[in-house]
């Protein structure tokens, strides 16, 4: 089960999720997550993990393009804090693995 609670402050939209993100949930977040992109007005969007207890491999990659939609991802503790890490990172990694192959072809 998953909770997903929407606090909307007057610069920022933060969507608190608690329990476990995987199987049907998964998608629920997503829905959320399509709704609000809908209705901000260009104010950044933050998903909190800090409350949750387990991520499957398709939470895990919707979780992915979040971020890489602009989602700003809060973790606190171990297991949230190691998946964060994993998806920044790994954004990083292909961004400058990128850049620097656009260093070699251009220069």
């Amino acid at each position: 089960m998953l909770k997903i609670t929407v606090h909307t402050e007057t610069d920022s939209t933060t969507l608190q999720l608690e329990g476990r993100l995987a199987g049907p949930w998964v998608e629920e977040l997503e829905r959320s997550w399509t709704s609000i992109v809908k209705e901000r007005d260009k104010q950044p969007l933050r998903v909190d993990l800090s409350s949750v207890t387990y991520v499957d491999q398709k939470g895990k990659n919707l979780l992915k393009r979040l971020h890489r939609e602009g989602a700003g991802l809060v973790a606190s503790g171990c297991l949230t804090t190691c998946i964060v890490e994993e998806i920044t990172k790994a954004g990083r990694a292909k961004l400058s693995h990128a850049s620097r192959m656009g260093k070699l072809k251009g220069g």
